[in-house]
């Protein structure tokens, strides 16, 4: 294998896009000891607080995405995009002399775009991550340009301009989801379920506001334990207040735990019973590495509808069931998670299904294919 000495990885926004990057990089380290790595972020608060934790450098290069409205605001927030667009793309010409990288991996947010294309220019390696069911914007307009598109769904070449480009490997996860992938035993008689519900990295104010009567159903009724993230920002205390409104206190009320963000993803997903969540394609790699059955709301604030088209591949395979956002309310929710946690024979086919499709070394592939191809590359130099 060729000594690589520099890697850019460019992603930004949402866990979704983050954490790929980092299962990648974290792999990588350990293939290529030497290697310098550097992420591009999107100056968001998501990457300021996962990226460094991580043990990685991040330069960080404005960017925003489009609005596909047609409002006075909307307006004013795409001129914004094509002025960030024009500046990122000088700035990220500086990095990309500075850095100097071998190769390029996007995983994914706008940021994506102005890099990639520009690296694309100058002849560097590229390589995009699309994990969707459904191909982004910014992964549509880059598919041309790159050297390789990696994919978490069988049978979506067709979307693509450049089929031959296309190579399946299933969503990176950290390494910490593998670890813990034959850890999952069933509950003592005396223990009750566990429930986990999250509405991803930056949360969802319609869906935090349904979940509230959720918990206080299950407050009255202490079917199951309860571990709920509301989204990094104010949606915690705003969420505890409108509880507190209810008379449900935290410390009176040990079933149900509020948090910002779930740090420890695999060991609570490992424990859980049963997931309430988004659709996003992080969060189904990571329901099937775990084996974690789950009820799907998708986004419907997301492109061509994509976690949708995500959460009814899972309910096809038989490892979720989804239902839509204006479908339901907390009490409907209530009822489904009671009803399906007292299914013990569905539960299991659930989780048999939902590892059947886990993919538990795409880092390690994607690594392999990157790297094997520079080499190829260099060797015919």
């Amino acid at each position: 294998m060729v000594n690589i000495v520099k890697f850019l990885f460019v992603c930004g926004g949402s866990a979704g896009h983050i954490n790929p990057a980092l299962a990648i990089a974290e792999e990588l380290r350990k293939k290529i000891y030497d290697a310098e790595i550097l992420f591009v972020g999107a100056d968001k608060t998501l990457e300021k607080r996962l990226i460094p934790k991580a043990g990685f450098q991040l330069t960080n290069i404005n960017m925003s995405g489009l609005s596909r409205g047609f409002s006075p605001s909307d307006i004013a927030h795409n001129i914004k995009t094509a002025l960030n667009l024009f500046t990122a793309s000088f700035k990220a010409d500086k990095l990309l002399k500075e850095f100097n990288p071998d190769v390029i991996i996007g995983t994914g947010g706008y940021i994506c775009y102005p890099v990639i294309k520009r690296a694309t220019k100058k002849g560097i390696p590229a390589y995009i991550l699309e994990p969707n069911a459904c191909p982004g914007l910014t992964v549509k307009m880059l598919d041309k340009a790159v050297d390789g598109i990696f994919v978490t769904y069988k049978g979506i070449e067709r979307r693509f301009s450049r089929p031959e480009k296309v190579v399946y490997t299933g969503t990176p996860l950290s390494s910490e989801f593998n670890k813990h992938v034959n850890e999952k035993e069933e509950r003592q008689s005396n223990e009750k379920p566990l429930v986990v519900s999250y509405w991803g990295s930056v949360g969802a104010t319609e869906m935090n506001n349904k979940i509230i009567n959720f918990i206080a159903r299950n407050s009255q009724e202490q079917k199951f334990n309860h571990i709920h993230a509301t989204g990094i920002g104010d949606s915690m205390k705003r969420m505890k207040e409108k509880l507190e409104g209810l008379g449900i206190k935290e410390v009176n009320a040990p079933l149900i735990d509020i948090r910002e963000y779930i740090d420890n993803m695999p060991e609570v997903l490992i424990r859980a019973d049963l997931a309430l969540t988004r659709a996003g394609a992080s969060t189904i790699a990571e329901l099937k590495a775990t084996g974690t059955p789950a009820i799907l709301v998708p986004s419907p604030n997301v492109t061509e509808n994509h976690q949708e088209e995500n959460a009814l591949k899972m309910q096809n395979t038989g490892g979720a069931v989804m239902i839509t956002e204006n479908d339901c309310n907390g009490d409907v929710l209530f009822d489904m998670v009671t009803a399906i946690l007292n299914n013990k024979s569905k539960l299991q086919e659930m989780a048999r299904s939902q590892k059947s499709q886990s993919v538990q070394d795409s880092a390690s592939r994607i690594i392999d294919i990157v790297t094997g191809r520079l080499s190829d590359s260099i060797k015919g130099v």
